[in-house]
């Protein structure tokens, strides 16, 4: 019986494989493009409006936007106009006004403080597709245009900009925009020289949109961003994370959390940085394991007449881990820069 050479069978066995390549290939297509169609997304329950969850101190103003009724922004207002100086306050990503509950009364002795909830966090308005026409609400350049809109609304007609993380990108390019407006900017830990963007082309496939908004519940409404913020997590109590991510109580989060996402999009703002005129203050916790302290070192170096103080055992949100230093930190150089 004649016996195949082994070149031919070698050339059959690569034929088979590729033939079951391909067909699991094939099959591993399909089962991506409707696997996510059959998985449940089931609507969260035991949700409340934002006013139910909101504090006496919760004070609600209604911003414009094109292609919307209005954005409804939560905010609190020490009213304490103090020397004269406003400061308004922006958070990180995840976070919201509560971040800066533990230094208001001490930066108030200065001056007015206003903090603010960010689209989609805290109790600010959660909108979803459908609640605009045109431009997304949730992109980085309406981000920045509603700072000088909050202010208008309240009657601020400088400020000085005290910002965390992702709050720093909206500082920086805020300066950038109308420095006219900022007589100062705290740029605390600041994500300024993060490249990140969302592929357009992914986030709208059919089957990323149907699975949106699990993915959205699964980043919004996690402990571990939270945590990874604190050099110290166990020092945090559950009352500090549920003041954090209030905005998982609130109806529709989810999708809003998704619209947000979709648009998510960071550069690095050395140009920008570059031309900052204001006097500033960059702050680092030395044991920031988000944005190492190089980074706030290569910042301050990038701004000409700005200081740097390094709060030792501090993490990524000193001004909640560490309020009594953030504090005097930030009063020493008011002192200075007035």
């Amino acid at each position: 019986m004649p016996v195949a050479a082994p070149e031919k069978s070698g050339k059959v066995l690569m034929k088979k494989l590729l033939k079951w390549s391909g067909i699991v290939v094939l099959l591993a297509i399909i089962a991506l493009a409707i696997v996510p169609f059959l998985i449940p997304v089931k609507p969260l329950d035991g949700l409340k409006t934002a006013q139910a969850l909101a504090r006496p101190d919760d004070r609600f103003v209604t911003l414009p936007f094109a292609g919307t009724d209005g954005i409804d922004i939560r905010y609190r207002d020490s009213g304490n106009a103090g020397t004269g100086r406003t400061f308004l306050m922006l958070h990180g990503s995840v976070f919201n006004a509560a971040t800066w509950d533990e230094v208001t009364d001490a930066l108030a002795a200065k001056g007015r403080v206003v903090a603010y909830d960010q689209i989609p966090y805290g109790l600010s308005e959660k909108l979803v597709p459908g609640d605009w026409a045109g431009a997304s609400p949730y992109r980085i350049e309406a981000a920045v245009a509603r700072i000088f809109q909050l202010m208008d609304a309240l009657g601020i007609g400088q400020a000085t900009l005290v910002a965390n993380s992702y709050g720093a990108v909206l500082a920086v390019r805020a300066a950038a925009a109308h420095p006219e407006r900022l007589d100062g900017l705290v740029l605390g830990d600041a994500a300024v020289y993060v490249n990140e963007s969302m592929p357009a082309w992914l986030m709208n496939l059919p089957q990323v949109e149907r699975l949106g908004p699990l993915v959205a519940r699964g980043i919004g409404a996690s402990d571990r961003f939270v945590d990874a913020t604190w050099l110290h997590p166990d020092a945090m109590n559950d009352a500090r994370r549920s003041k954090t991510l209030i905005h998982s109580q609130v109806e529709n989060w989810d999708a809003a959390f998704w619209g947000y996402l979709k648009v998510w999009q960071m550069s690095d703002l050395g140009p920008a940085i570059a031309g900052i005129t204001q006097p500033t203050l960059v702050i680092s916790g030395e044991g920031d394991g988000i944005v190492p302290v190089e980074e706030s070192r290569r910042l301050q170096q990038s701004i000409p007449g700005s200081e740097l103080v390094v709060l030792p055992n501090c993490g990524h949100v000193p001004q909640e881990e560490c309020p009594a230093a953030y504090s005097a930190a930030v009063l020493d150089w008011i002192e200075r820069a007035s």
